[in-house]
């Protein structure tokens, strides 16, 4: 069943896509003019990007990261932006960036760049992951599990809704995202056999987990994420977040991946589109697997949680070699792109 378009708030097509108001002339003219930003989160996933793609250029913008407080640009109009970890950091520098008056964002395209916990009934580690559902999973009520009803399978419900099972009314409006299928679908083709880095640590690590998802080498693939600020971790909290995003997404979105940014960064990307300063269509988020989400048979989920595992380095350079692919079409053929997603 196809989701109604009011069942989700902040779907990209419901949102204000007209171009910036006009500023002062001589205002306008001092904007870089951006064809593509890319969101990190810390500088891991931001360092990978800037000998490549040649990030030279340091522009400052009040409102950023004191420990990144500078956007960093090349002569091919590519920016990138850290904005520290977290929900709170996620939104204040994104806001900060869109409403400074420095860019010209009106044809912006958004890739958000990060690693992330990956379930291994989904993926393995390594592996880089499109989203078209951005789901939150830290907007919730929650029980203590020695304190639920004997029925539930966990504590943790919807925001007035009367059991886990039960779909909440999204009064918060930020619950659930759905990115530009047409981005979506462009960024999966062009990243379909990008070379995807690997390690002899990784490999021995996935062959402890008994699902043949885990034990396969990274891949590129669709799969949705769930962002929120508590750091979980297990085998019951990554069964409830595989439910959550189910429930909310009625049943078209599947969990794979937990991060903490993701619905801030669209939220705050929203906004600058309903004052007019940028299109919404034009966000992609990549997710990279850093890590399990949930313990191997004999270990415990505290253990997990601190494993080391070889995903680390190949999660953060699979960024690169999954995101750039789609950076380098879109200025490559910027004539066509900044009309919009081509067809072809």
């Amino acid at each position: 069943m196809a989701l109604a378009a009011t069942a989700l708030f902040g779907c990209a097509s419901d949102v204000n896509r007209s171009a910036p108001p006009s500023a002062a002339s001589g205002a306008k003219e001092q904007q870089v003019a951006v064809k593509v930003l890319i969101i990190s989160m810390f500088k891991p996933e931001a360092q990978v990007w800037l000998e490549p793609l040649k990030l030279t250029r340091e522009i400052k913008v009040p409102g950023l990261s004191a420990d990144d407080p500078a956007v960093r640009c090349n002569a091919d109009s590519v920016c990138q932006v850290t904005t520290g970890m977290g929900h709170t950091n996620a939104a204040a520098s994104i806001t900060a960036l869109v409403f400074s008056g420095k860019f010209d964002l009106s044809k912006t395209y958004f890739l958000v760049a990060g690693i992330a916990g990956v379930d291994p009934n989904v993926s393995t580690i390594g592996s880089a992951t499109w989203a078209r559902y951005l789901v939150d999973f830290g907007i919730a009520h929650e029980i203590d599990a020695r304190e639920m009803p004997s029925t539930w399978r966990t504590g943790y419900f919807g925001i007035g809704a009367k059991d886990p099972d039960s779909k909440p009314k999204f009064e918060y409006r930020t619950e659930v995202f759905r990115l530009d299928e047409k981005l979506l679908q462009k960024a999966l083709k062009l990243s379909a056999n990008a070379p995807l880095a690997d390690n002899d640590k990784a490999r021995a690590y996935r062959a402890r987990y008994p699902q043949p998802t885990a034990k396969a080498r990274p891949s590129v693939l669709q799969c949705d994420t769930a962002a929120g600020d508590t750091y979980w971790h297990g085998k019951y909290l990554g069964e409830t977040a595989t439910h959550w995003v189910a429930l909310v997404t009625d049943g078209q979105g599947k969990y794979c991946t937990t991060q903490q940014e993701d619905n801030a960064t669209y939220e705050a990307l929203k906004r600058g589109a309903s004052a007019g300063l940028l299109d919404l269509r034009r966000m992609a988020v990549l997710r990279t697997a850093s890590n399990f989400d949930r313990p191997h048979p004999g270990q415990t989920a505290y253990a997990s949680l601190s494993a080391e595992s070889g995903g680390f380095p190949i999660s953060t350079a699979n960024l690169l070699i999954a995101g750039r692919p789609l950076v380098d079409a879109i200025v490559g053929n910027w004539p066509a792109w900044s009309a919009g997603v081509p067809t072809d």
